[in-house]
C-alpha cells in the first residue's frame, strides 16, 4: 500500500515556482559518478589523460555540488514543513558527507599534480558513488512521498 502524499510544499529558493536544487544537481552527480568511470579508466590503461579528466570532474563535481547545496539549504532553513521531515535532515546530512568526502577527493588529486594517481582517489569515487545513491534516494522520498518542492496544479 502507497503512503499518502501530502499537500505540496513549495520552494523558496525556485524561478518561476522550479525549484533550484533538483534543477542543477543533476550535473555535479553527472560528474561525480562519471568520476568512477575515469578511474577505471586510468586503471586499465594508465594514460594520464583518464587522471586529468578525473581531475576535472572531481572539481566541476565538487564545486557544483556545493552550488546546488545552497538552494536546498535555502528550502531547508527559511520553510518550516521542510525543516520538520527527519527525511529533510537525512538527507542534508548525506549530502554535506558526500560532498566533504568528493572535495577531499578532488584536492588529493589535485595535491598529485594531475597526472599522478592516487590509490586512494578511486577508493573516495566509490564512496561518493555511494553516498550518491543513498543521497538521491532520500532526496526522491522527499518529492515523491512528501511533496517538497512539488507545485499543486490549480
Amino acid at each position: 500500500m502507497q503512503p499518502a502524499v501530502s499537500e505540496p510544499i513549495a520552494s523558496r529558493a525556485s524561478i518561476g515556482g522550479h525549484p533550484i536544487h533538483p534543477m542543477i544537481i543533476h550535473f555535479p552527480v553527472a560528474a561525480l559518478l562519471g568520476l568512477v568511470a575515469t578511474d577505471a579508466a586510468y586503471w586499465v590503461t594508465a594514460d594520464p589523460f583518464w587522471a586529468r579528466a578525473g581531475l576535472w570532474l572531481a572539481g566541476v563535481g565538487s564545486i557544483g555540488g556545493w552550488v546546488a547545496s545552497i538552494a536546498g539549504l535555502v528550502d531547508l532553513l527559511t520553510v518550516a514543513r521542510i525543516r520538520q521531515k527527519i527525511t529533510a535532515w537525512c538527507h542534508s546530512i548525506l549530502a554535506v558527507m558526500m560532498l566533504s568526502i568528493a572535495t577531499l577527493n578532488w584536492l588529493v588529486r589535485y595535491a598529485d599534480h594531475v597526472t599522478e594517481f592516487s590509490a586512494g582517489g578511486p577508493l573516495l569515487s566509490v564512496l561518493t558513488a555511494v553516498l550518491i545513491a543513498l543521497t538521491a534516494l532520500i532526496g526522491g522520498q522527499l518529492v515523491y512521498e512528501h511533496a517538497v518542492g512539488v507545485r499543486a496544479t490549480k
